[in-house]
């Protein structure tokens, strides 16, 4: 329920965690090895038509590292026999819908999102893309350049050169070390027969899963692909075998130059495939090292030590292999201050393992993404589809699911000595050109179906929008603020993004860790962002806990005090951001777009601000502007999931 105390502070014991809905897909598989996912959903009229063809970077044979995936990717919306160029897409915008495709290292996968009414045509259109695409010459061409000019920014991005230097290191034999895009090189020798060539041998129908989530009727999409396909029959499929990883018998270490500000330090290991007993841990303990404000490593290396700017840890698994990766952005200077911290925590959780809270904590952020997948149509398909793919088990995520909520402590801390081992450690280096390296440590349905918005007006001023969802235990509360670019002067230009990253860095009853350990205990997430017209405040939470995370919310904007040391620590992050900039040609490109386009209006200015203002500002410039913007009458709270709004 949903009230005029709503901001206040509860810390009431903690209702069961909420469990996940049951699933109604079915999977049918047609004679000529079509497979055929559908999960039907009335509760709105939409649907995600989503193909996964098995077939990505790592299936390219002889032409390993020339990309051969991601260009289909760019072609088979081009036009088909019976489709002209852009035939596809003019016609996916007039049903109202949405059109995209990604290439991964195992897989391909075109998706169109419509209204229901739109969704057979929908299967049409994609069944035609597969089976009878023309790549048109002319086309093809033009596309060329703009795969080229996709190159091009990936040479300017740090994110992907970091990640690309990582996987080289990991692996030295395994077509995971490739890029997914290719080399340019390799690229620039490829025919367009030769991309033919492989479209004609990857795209079968025994290599094609369609998924279908939404208003459907499953047995009318299973009938129309059986008439589309009963032309196109079982073809012969190349077996890719890829090369198994040699094991790894000593550290790795390796350094590159970057124009950059900034230096990324990356620390990784080699785990093994997504279906392993083994990985279910190690994601968990990915969770405990780096997800989250309080994550073991954020609260260590930034928020104590101030060393980095940015912290983070995750496992990445394909099919037989993986990488359990922890990756800092830091000052050149700090990399070996980073290096030894980071492997001083690794054997301490050997030696000593993990709290009991630490992993309930992570527990709940597993179960919290979960049923984040689960929202919409589009994450429901792309979640059956990569169940399918990698393990032909389309609950394979609910699984996973019960076997991370059955780990312990020990199991973690087993994981931890199996796999984090020095002699198989890899550490790689992203430096500013200069940077030595481091020295290294060894329609009338639509109508009835439509989602009612209440709206209040407390008697503070405050108003509250509530929308009610109830098909996941899920909400998410957002308070949002007129401010941002618009309310700040050329003196203070920057304040809105400083006050937002500091509203949670303490309040007069919590701390920072408080703040992060509380929400992410409860498998939730507070967020604070700051725009051209607003700043705002954002809590999600499974639904039993929203009257702890609205409490925490209230306090936040309430009583954020910004103590000194993580003002100071987060101007120093807002810098670094500024300086980081200078390496984005997007960004160089947006802040004299603003100035272009707004001139002396606030819209000119850059929402980071510049290095002498936020050098400047101070917690009496935070409090003044705390006080004039976040006000109940300047503010509006909407709240939508699994709520009551009475």
């Amino acid at each position: 329920m949903i009230t005029e105390n709503l901001f206040a502070s509860q810390r009431a014991s903690l209702p069961a965690p909420p469990s996940l809905p049951p699933s109604n897909a079915r999977v049918f598989t047609l004679s000529n090895g079509v497979t055929l996912i559908v999960d039907e959903d009335h509760n709105a009229p939409v649907a995600s038509i989503q193909v996964f063809c098995a077939t990505g970077s790592v299936d390219e044979g002889k032409w390993i590292g020339a990309g051969l995936s991601h260009i289909l990717e760019h072609m088979l919306f081009k036009g088909t026999a019976t489709r002209k160029v852009g035939d596809i897409a003019r016609r996916v915008q007039e049903l109202g819908g949405y059109i995209n495709a990604y290439t991964s290292y195992d897989r391909t996968v075109y998706l169109i999102d419509v209204p229901s009414s739109g969704a057979y045509e929908a299967v049409s259109i994609l069944s035609d893309a597969m089976m009878n695409s023309t790549l048109p010459v002319q086309e093809y061409d033009k596309e060329q350049e703009v795969i080229r000019r996709e190159f091009a920014m990936g040479f300017d991005d740090p994110a992907r050169k970091n990640w690309q230097l990582i996987a080289r290191t990991v692996f030295s034999e395994s077509p995971f070390r490739h890029p997914v895009i290719g080399y340019l090189d390799i690229y620039n020798q490829l025919k367009r027969e030769d991309v033919w060539e492989y479209y004609k041998q990857r795209y079968v129908p025994n290599n094609l899963t369609f998924v279908v989530v939404g208003d459907v009727n499953a047995s009318k999409v299973r009938a129309q692909l059986e008439t589309f396909f009963k032309d196109y029959p079982r073809k012969p499929l190349q077996n890719i075998v890829l090369p198994s990883e040699p094991p790894q018998v000593g550290k790795r270490f390796m350094a590159e130059e970057f124009p950059t500000e900034l230096s990324r330090v990356s620390f990784a290991w080699r785990t093994p495939g997504l279906t392993d007993a083994d990985m279910p841990a190690l994601d968990v303990l990915a969770t405990v090292l780096g997800t989250g404000d309080s994550s073991i490593l954020n609260r260590e290396l930034r928020e104590r030590s101030h060393i980095v700017h940015a912290i983070s840890a995750q496992v990445i698994a394909f099919q037989n292999c993986g990488i359990l990766g922890i990756m800092a952005t830091c000052d050149a200077d700090k990399r070996k201050q980073v290096q030894d911290s980071v492997l001083k925590l690794i054997a301490k959780i050997r030696s000593e393992g993990l709290t009991e809270q630490e992993l309930h904590k992570a527990k709940m952020t597993f179960l919290s993404s979960e049923l984040q997948n689960l929202i919409d149509t589009r994450g429901r398909a792309s979640q059956l589809g990569s169940s399918w793919l990698a393990t032909h088990n389309i609950n394979f995520g609910r699984d996973y699911l019960n076997k991370v909520q059955r780990l312990t402590t020990a199991d973690l801390q087993a994981a931890a000595n199996k796999y984090l081992k020095e002699d198989t450690l890899n550490i790689t280096e992203l430096n500013p050109v200069g940077s030595p390296p481091s020295s290294v440590t060894p329609d009338s349905k639509a109508q009835s179906t439509q989602r009612v918005v209440k709206k209040f007006t407390l008697s503070n001023g405050l108003r509250l929008l509530v929308g009610e969802d109830h098909r996941l235990p899920l909400a998410v509360a957002v308070a949002a603020f007129r401010g941002g670019l618009l309310l700040e002067s050329p003196q203070k230009n920057g304040i809105s993004y400083l006050l937002a990253s500091t509203l949670t860095k303490g309040t007069k009853t919590r701390s920072a860790e408080e703040i992060a350990e509380e929400v992410e205990s409860l498998g939730g997430e507070i967020k604070t962002d700051s725009g051209n017209n607003s700043v705002v405040v954002t809590v999600e939470m499974m639904s039993p806990y929203l009257r702890q995370g609205l409490g925490i919310l209230a306090d936040v904007i309430e009583n954020a005090n910004f103590p000194e040391r993580e003002v100071e620590l987060e101007k120093s992050s807002q810098i670094a951001a500024i300086k980081s900039e200078k390496d984005q040609i997007t960004a160089i490109a947006r802040n004299l777009l603003r100035k272009q386009l707004f001139g002396s209006h606030p819209y000119g200015m850059r929402a980071l601000g510049t290095e002498e203002n936020v050098k400047n500002l101070n917690v009496g410039d935070l409090n003044k502007f705390k006080e004039e913007i976040l006000t109940a009458r300047n503010g509006v709270l909407a709240v939508f999931g699994d709520v009551k709004a009475e």
